[in-house]
């Protein structure tokens, strides 16, 4: 049977089927014309070597309806940014590649951390938040999403669907967090999320009682998916943590400035895998 409950703090948007990717892709397009759309992908450069990132590449190609991709580029030398260029080049959608170690970027860096300000963890967290600050300031998007770069089971529905919540002016929702069920190659994964995360949150609520906080965070089926989207009107209020707790830290923050009848999480795909 299908699942189609609502259960918890936020509204769920669940995949029927109904809706083929290009019905999907054909909406966005039109509403990219009030709402421009711009895509994060966080990635390492040893990710552009793995099996995933030029099948994402190509079916990012497919798409007709984003205006700009920002790509923030971690542990690269001059060479393999240059290489990391040429790579995304097979984009047809602008871009821009943040160097994060190259002389520029590292330049800001220095600054802020002279200034008290710099994020000081490398990593995932750090990436996105340079690469939110540039979207930022580049003032074009209205809706943003970000996702990972080591998808092994990725196609453009799930951008489609990620997408939708925050492009589509009929909706009011401002965050879109992506949920799916973590199995592949017939068995199940996510187990930091199933045997930590999860387990954890029941214990709190057990011994601490209820609490707003916890019932938000238990309403998302899986609270550590790299997958969100949002409105760009977010950022200037929105705390990024810059170190290893990004997903669990944006959900923390939601809950501290959003309405939960602002905030949804949507299926994005039957299966998910990653390297």
């Amino acid at each position: 049977m299908g699942d189609f409950a609502q259960n918890g703090a936020i509204a769920t948007l669940h995949d029927f089927g109904t809706r083929t990717t290009e019905e999907l892709e054909s909406e966005l397009s039109v509403f990219s014309g009030y709402r421009p759309m711009e895509l994060i992908l966080p990635s390492l450069y040893s990710e552009l070597e793995g099996d995933a990132l030029g099948h994402i590449v190509e079916e990012i190609s497919k798409t007709s309806y984003l205006g700009h991709i920002v790509i923030g580029l971690d542990r690269a030398d001059r060479d393999q940014y240059e290489h990391a260029y040429s790579f995304f080049s097979r984009l047809k959608t602008p871009f821009s590649l943040l160097w994060n170690d190259g002389p520029r970027l590292r330049a800001i860096q220095n600054e802020l951390e002279d200034k008290g300000l710099a994020p000081t963890e490398p990593g995932k967290g750090r990436n996105v938040w340079y690469c939110i600050g540039f979207t930022n300031a580049r003032g074009k998007a209205d809706a943003v999403a970000l996702h990972d770069c080591d998808v092994l089971t990725y196609d453009r529905r799930m951008l489609a669907r990620l997408f939708y919540p925050m492009a589509n002016p009929a909706f009011q929702f401002e965050f879109c967090k992506g949920y799916y069920p973590r199995v592949a190659d017939g068995k199940m994964n996510g187990r930091v999320n199933r045997l930590l995360v999860s387990p954890l949150l029941m214990a709190m609520e057990q011994v601490l009682g209820p609490s707003d906080y916890i019932s938000f965070m238990r309403s998302f089926r899986y609270p550590l998916a790299g997958e969100f989207s949002f409105r760009r009107s977010l950022i200037p209020e929105l705390r990024i943590p810059s170190d290893w707790g990004l997903e669990v830290g944006i959900l923390s923050e939601m809950q501290r400035n959003q309405a939960s009848n602002r905030i949804c999480q949507v299926d994005l795909a039957e299966t998910y895998d990653h390297k």
